[in-house]
């Protein structure tokens, strides 16, 4: 019953905000002129250095009688008692003036029973304000209100821009961006009788309404700007258009901010529905970045003037993004995530560490009763890898705030034997976590089309200590990160000469290798690097040959006691077979074996033989197919952040076949099965058992390949066999 009352409360909450904003799209008989400065910059640049409102001034103009009312002007009293000279200068007030004002809540009280007296004076039931341009209600009130924690009157959720509702009655006259110079155009005149800031401003923008209402241009003022009450969440197709002037990143958030955090921090400008994604780093964790996409330019160029403003105590970063950036965050593809997202005003709360064995029923029960999850187990989503099995992730619905804090008390609770870590989410993160998991294949395969024409193989060998061995690498590190570490010594560095060493999982070892051009240059990057630090942590650096860069970028491991031989190089291993290299022959380069694509691999039977052009280099032996443990990347001149694959121009490849004597046939589809979790004791006959009913090679097992003992004890991660 009490949890009713709650959801009850939260739905009515909603109600209200909707109601109010219903009420404030009403029309209206009266503007409210309103003016006002900071102790910091003002004009042009208003809002843009987060100081702090010192002053207010309004006036009321009457529509339907075309009279304007009594100018009212009230000093701020600010946090903090400094005035910067360009305040003291134009807006002429003291200190003195400004710590004996009042506050903004108790201005903002004034200002709201002031007015109210004066309409039912003059008649009037309705109101909406009018500012010169935008800077005043989006980049100050809001933002200071909110820093505040204070409630602004509905009144200040929608205003009228005059300079946009001057350019709409005079088209040519787009240079006007003051209000003395639209003053001037309209033949107002502009003498400075008040002698006050902020009260000839104010007298003005007066005159210009009463002048854009009248004989001959009769303006109506319509379509009034608005602020959203509050950031609205929802779902982001890929095949969704993002206006790339509408993105930015914001740098150096909190890891702990939450997409309502950070709607807070751009307070006073529109967000797009769903239009904040957190950025997640290699470990799925956030990384202190985030992509927001507003309704419009105007608001994105609004938002970079919010560089280095603070979020409590940390300044935050701004810069301009694209819509590819945010889509490739943000974007996503599947109809159960959609699904999942699509009830609005939920709050999202991620769960991390979860059983495996955990089931739905499992996770209702841990949060209970105090904190029900939004519809049932259809308020739950658990995050699976493509073959189904889970990862300890899952996100869940709740209806309210309320809901969603007595959720947050259960941070590292126990369910089962484990505790559990939870945290605020958004429905960004929730389609990067699942396009994350779900996008990585058992097993990486080379992008089409089939590729370069590549005279030499990457993969150097040899008994000459010309490599270098980095070991205890930042799962983090990148390629341009070992770049700056080799430092002056990058340019003694191999073409395609980096190669990162991955574990069977796919993620960084923490090992690389780097080919030098001499054992000299490679003796020196020793002495010079060894427990170097890159990113707080030392690296060791160990000069090594070809031989022993080999060995263990095929699954061997080299350490001080000696060279262990990879668990691949085995005389059990009957790869197909390869003819010989050529030279001119197009080759595809040493480092695509690691990706053991169909399309590269060889048919089982065949009359033909394979073209030329989807050949291995005679140096890329039979047993670099197996080799599951490392993936290489080119350094330069090829961009470091890429793989080094080069698409071939058509002609070439139509020349290359053109002088082929044989006949091209292509690679047989679906040739490549991966088998995981296999008993030790199966035996080749089990295997084709479990096949049984599905086409392959009767009367060639020779594609079958399984690791003996030897092989086995030598790997550490769980045993596979390899299907061709």
């Amino acid at each position: 019953m009490e949890s009713a009352w709650r959801l009850l409360l939260c739905l009515s909450h909603g109600l209200i905000c909707r109601q109010s904003f219903s009420v404030m799209t009403a029309s209206h008989d009266s503007l409210v002129v309103l003016f006002g400065a900071t102790a910091g910059a003002n004009g042009a640049k208003l809002g843009s250095d987060e100081r702090e409102l010192v002053l207010l001034v309004w006036q009321v103009v009457d529509l339907h009688n075309k009279k304007v009312g009594e100018v009212h002007k009230v000093l701020v009293k600010a946090d903090s008692l400094e005035l910067s000279e360009q305040c003291k200068g134009e807006v002429s007030i003291s200190l003195e003036e400004i710590a004996k004002a009042e506050r903004l809540d108790q201005v903002l009280e004034q200002f709201n029973q002031v007015l109210s007296s004066e309409l039912k004076a003059l008649g009037r039931s309705s109101y909406c304000l009018c500012t010169d341009g935008q800077l005043l209600i989006r980049q100050v009130l809001h933002p200071e209100a909110s820093k505040k924690n204070l409630v602004l009157p509905d009144c200040f959720y929608s205003f009228y821009d005059l300079q946009k509702e001057f350019h709409k009655c005079c088209p040519n006259s787009a240079s006007i961006n003051s209000i003395s110079s639209m003053a001037e155009y309209l033949e107002l005149s502009t003498e400075n009788t008040a002698n006050e800031y902020g009260v000839f401003e104010v007298i003005n923008m007066g005159a210009v309404i009463l002048r854009l209402i009248s004989e001959p241009y009769n303006h109506v003022f319509k379509n009034f700007e608005t602020v959203k009450y509050k950031f609205e969440t929802g779902p982001c197709s890929k095949a969704e258009g993002v206006n790339g002037e509408t993105v930015i990143r914001a740098r150096g958030l909190p890891w702990q901010s939450s997409d309502q955090d950070i709607a807070r921090f751009f307070k006073g400008l529109n967000i797009a529905k769903g239009g904040v994604a957190l950025c997640l780093n290699s470990q799925g964790r956030r990384n202190g970045e985030a992509l927001v996409r507003f309704i419009n330019p105007e608001h994105r160029d609004l938002a970079l003037e919010r560089h280095k403003h603070h979020m409590g105590s940390r300044y935050i970063e701004v810069y301009k993004a694209t819509g590819e950036e945010f889509l490739k965050i943000a974007g996503g593809t599947s109809n159960e995530v959609a699904q999942f997202l699509s009830k609005e005003n939920q709050v999202i709360i991620r769960m991390r560490g979860l059983p495996f064995t955990a089931t739905v029923d499992d996770v209702l029960g841990f949060f209970g009763n105090e904190c029900p999850v939004t519809g049932g187990k259809e308020g739950l989503l658990f995050v699976k890898y493509p073959d189904g099995r889970p990862t300890g992730d899952a996100f869940v619905l709740f209806a309210c705030e309320e809901f969603a804090q007595n959720a947050l008390k259960k941070h590292k609770e126990i369910l089962g034997k484990r505790y559990i870590e939870l945290f605020r989410s958004t429905a960004a993160e929730v389609q990067q976590v699942l396009n994350r998991y779900m996008s990585t294949p058992l097993i990486s395969t080379l992008p089409a089309p089939i590729i370069p024409v590549i005279p030499q193989p990457f993969i150097a060998t040899g008994h000459t200590r010309d490599c270098v061995r980095l070991r205890g690498l930042p799962y983090t590190a990148t390629i341009e990160d070992i770049l700056d570490f080799m430092g002056e010594f990058t340019i003694d560095i191999k073409p395609h000469g980096v190669h990162m060493v991955l574990n069977q999982q796919g993620r960084p070892s923490g090992d690389a290798f780097i080919q030098m051009k001499s054992a000299d240059r490679a003796f020196l990057v020793a002495q010079k690097c060894h427990k170097k630090t890159m990113k707080d942590r030392y690296v060791e650096v160990f000069q090594c040959s070809g031989d022993e860069m080999s060995y263990v970028l095929m699954g061997g491991t080299l350490n001080r006691s000696g060279l262990s031989p990879p668990p691949c190089k085995l005389p059990c291993l009957s790869p197909p077979t390869y003819p010989t290299f050529s030279p001119g022959t197009a080759v595809i380069p040493a480092e695509a074996a690691l990706y053991q694509p169909q399309a590269l691999l060889a048919p089982t039977r065949t009359a033909h033989p394979p073209p030329a052009v989807a050949y291995y280099p005679a140096q890329a032996t039979a047993t670099q197919l197996y080799m599951n443990y490392t993936t290489y990347y080119p350094s330069p001149p090829v961009s470091p952040t890429t793989v080094g694959y080069f698409a071939a121009p058509q002609a070439a490849m139509a020349a290359a076949a053109a002088n082929s004597t044989t006949h091209a046939v292509l690679p047989q589809p679906g040739a490549l099965v991966r088998m995981q979790g296999l008993p030790y004791n199966i035996a080749t006959k089990d295997i084709l058992s479990f096949f049984q009913g599905y086409q392959y090679a009767p009367d060639d097992y020779s594609g079958l390949i399984q690791m003996n003992e030897q092989a086995r004890s030598m790997f550490q991660a769980p045993k596979e066999w390899v299907c061709l």
